[in-house]
């Protein structure tokens, strides 16, 4: 290297825009005199001097400065090839460090790595990108890898180099994008970010998109955690899950958000951590009979005035909560309790802060530059460029990470379909149609396909969830039947003829009559889960109990009727935090729900009939063995819209093992009302949603009928019955 090569060479490592610094620093072979000689270069301002210690010999060579701004260079004469060393620095201050030069090592990467991660099929990138604790040729320390493939510069930056973004500039690896560098002596805890100079010559600052952890907001550094340390203890879990047919197995789902379920109060109305909500949060499901539970995203996110579903850290559990160990174990002990945890995951859009996914590089790398394609309406956020190989990895990869690395249960897919249709929220001229001319994804499309099938084939037992409000055919039918792949789809439809019917007052319901029976039309073209939501207690809708007309013993009766509902149309279950014991308010980010209000016996009762409805539902196979064929569930009598009263039969696989069931959705108690039935025998009545158990009136049937040879409604027996104002019966025959 000539002496103006070499000060051009180190005036662009001064100035932080060399593409390549490991051509000038570290050990270099170099000749002296005529004689192979090793040359050792360092970039270390806050040296007043250095030197080279050999790892071999023990001796030790004194580096000489190069360049007043602290470029240091070696040339050693005995030595005729690269070797091991360290360098040592004295700072102007006395203080002395040794430590072994970033710039002395070989990739890590593999050209196998590369060639699996540029053409998309990298599905552990997670072990590769980002930062990872590991020994280097008996040296430890973190390994740094990003995707950049537009970048002129990338550097690692910290608080271990003064966030100089000259200090650790990293090796672009060909022509992959991307970038690495292993930083000796770094490990556990260790902040960071990624500094990117583009080809504009702008100065980026980016969190890591594989961080693992970050600081707490609002600051915003990835954190270096090794997440390989726990030790898993569900075995026994993970076994029974595999084995497990999900779609013929209860499911009763508590949807929770975190931040806002319970907090400290005493204590500055902090959140609970991991650890105690692993305390207060798993046994209170437990006690309530739930089957999993569903966290709005855990993801690391910015903004605590939200649900979450803004995410900046894919790879993150948010820190708001404690580290990545504390959401292991609670995941541990949700299985240990026999609990599922289900994650909502957002690959459908991203938000726009500039430490995120945004014009990562200075390009728009995950996401469409065509604002039509790339930019969201609705929400200002981004939406990924599911065409673009790497990003698709990106997703996949994640999607699979939180299956193998916290063992959840299923991911429920937010906001599917935004992701489907490309003139999702926009008017005409404002999208760009597929390549035959439909408003239809297809990238996206075949994006959700890839994701069911390979969560699927690599954890039996996984469910995913569509969250999808559209008519899309075959959502939950698997892609080699021509569906997209989804476990089960969240009825939308349902939920909002639901809270639409029970919020007339029911002297009108009369007229509304269809909003009750039009589900059963649609109930088993998809496998639905019916969900009274997040999304329903927010932006001035009402929380559930304050949508129920009438009086205050009617809007808690109302509400124990539409929660029967709930637990008896086909189809699995979900109800949303503080919608078990009747919360008065909408849902508030900045405060827990209102645990106050069972000081109150109605609510207690509330949430006695809640709990009550989970355990017969749970011990009852006819209310979800056969949820979505139609031999599971039959009609009694649908018409009888002038009194506001259904009855319908739900069967298991066993034609003999059924469940009567008869609402009156009026206050109007109604005696000696005939329902048909197919056999002759005792009916006991197994849940009268007006027991003065529950704040009912404590109307009913004594507990037990015995069936007439009447024939009615097509049936060869029939029974008389009085049912009580605003309530469900639910009958069980026995021959005893």
């Amino acid at each position: 290297m000539t002496k103006d090569n070499l000060k051009e060479q180190i005036r662009l490592i001064l100035n932080g825009s060399h593409w390549d610094p490991f051509e000038i620093l570290g050990n270099h072979i170099v000749k002296k005199d005529g004689r192979k000689a090793v040359a050792i270069r360092a970039f270390l301002p806050e040296a007043a001097e250095s030197w080279v210690i050999d790892v071999e010999t023990k001796k030790s060579y004194r580096m000489e400065r190069i360049h007043r701004d602290g470029f240091f260079e070696a040339i050693i004469a005995d030595r005729k090839d690269v070797f091991p060393y360290r360098l040592r620095v004295h700072t102007p201050e006395g203080t002395v460090t040794e430590f072994v030069d970033p710039y002395s090592f070989l990739p890590v990467l593999t050209d196998f790595d590369l060639h699996l991660l540029g053409e998309g099929t990298h599905y552990r990138s997670f072990d590769k990108l980002g930062a990872h604790i590991m020994d280097v040729g008996g040296v430890k320390g973190v390994h740094f890898a990003v995707w950049a493939p537009n970048a002129k510069r990338v550097s690692v930056i910290g608080d271990f180099n003064n966030w100089d973004g000259r200090r650790h500039p990293m090796r672009v690896l060909g022509s992959s994008g991307i970038w690495e560098i292993f930083i000796p002596g770094l490990g556990e805890g260790t902040l960071y970010k990624f500094e990117i100079r583009t080809k504009r010559k702008q100065i980026l600052v980016k969190a890591d998109p594989y961080a693992f952890f970050s600081e707490v907001r609002p600051k915003s550094a990835s954190v270096v955690f090794d997440i390989e340390a726990y030790r898993w203890n569900d075995a026994r879990w993970l076994e029974k899950r595999a084995a497990t047919n999900w779609l013929a197995s209860p499911l009763a789902i508590y949807e929770v958000h975190l931040g806002s379920w319970m907090r400290v109060p005493e204590e500055d109305n902090r959140y609970l951590t991991y650890e105690e909500l692993s305390g207060k949060l798993i046994p209170y499901v437990k006690e309530m009979g739930y089957t999993h539970i569903e966290l709005l995203p855990v993801t690391e996110h910015p903004l605590d005035a939200s649900w979450g579903y803004q995410t900046i850290g894919y790879y993150a559990p948010t820190s708001r909560f404690g580290t990545p160990t504390g959401f292991m174990r609670f995941v541990d002990t949700c299985h240990a309790h026999d609990i599922g945890v289900i994650l909502d995951w957002v690959p459908a859009h991203f938000p726009t802060d500039g430490h995120g996914l945004g014009e990562f590089d200075g390009t728009c790398l995950y996401e469409h530059e065509d604002p039509r394609k790339g930019f969201h309406p609705d929400w200002g956020t981004k939406i990924f460029n599911y065409g673009r190989k790497e990003v698709k990895n990106f997703l996949l990869s994640n999607a699979l990470f939180w299956c193998e690395k916290y063992h959840v249960d299923g991911l429920r897919v937010d906001a599917v379909a935004s992701m489907l249709y490309l003139d999702y929220s926009r008017k005409e001229g404002e999208w760009v149609p597929n390549e035959f001319g439909g408003k239809e994804n297809l990238e996206a499309i075949d994006f959700l396909k890839s994701f069911n099938v390979m969560t699927h084939r690599s954890h039996p037992g996984i469910l995913t969830i569509a969250e999808e409000s559209t008519a899309w055919p075959g959502v939950s039918k698997p892609v080699y039947l021509g569906g997209l792949g989804f476990s089960l789809k969240w009825n939308m439809g349902w939920m909002h003829d639901m809270l639409e019917y029970f919020s007339k007052d029911p002297v009108h319901r009369k007229y509304h009559h269809n909003n009750l029976t039009f589900s059963l039309l649609y109930a088993f073209s998809e496998n639905f889960t019916l969900a009274l939501s997040h999304d329903e207690v927010v932006h001035g809708k009402r929380s559930l109990l304050n949508k129920m007309p009438g009086d205050l013993w009617q809007k808690f009766a109302n509400l124990r009727a539409l929660y029967a509902f709930l637990y008896t149309h086909p189809g699995k279950k979900l109800l949303f935090m503080g919608g078990e014991f009747g919360q008065w308010d909408e849902w508030n980010h900045d405060k827990s729900i209102d645990w106050h209000l069972l000081e109150f016996e109605q609510h207690r009762a509330l949430q006695r009939f809640v709990r009550d409805l989970n355990t017969l539902y749970r011990s009852e196979r006819s209310l979800y063995e056969v949820d979505f064929q139609s031999d599971g569930f039959r009609w009694i009598d649908f018409h009888d819209s002038d009194h506001s009263v259904i009855s319908f039969i739900r069967y298991s696989k066993d034609e003999n093992d059924f469940l009567v069931i008869v609402f009156n959705f009026t206050p109007v108690p109604r005696t000696g009302y005939r329902i048909g039935v197919p056999t002759r025998a005792f009916y006991e009545e197994v849940l009268n949603s007006d027991s003065g158990f529950y704040w009912g009136s404590n109307m009913g049937n004594a507990g037990r009928l015995t069936a007439d040879p009447i024939p009615w409604h097509g049936y060869r027996f029939s029974l008389l019955l009085t049912l009580p104002p605003l309530s469900v019966i639910i009958l069980k025959p026995s021959k005893h």
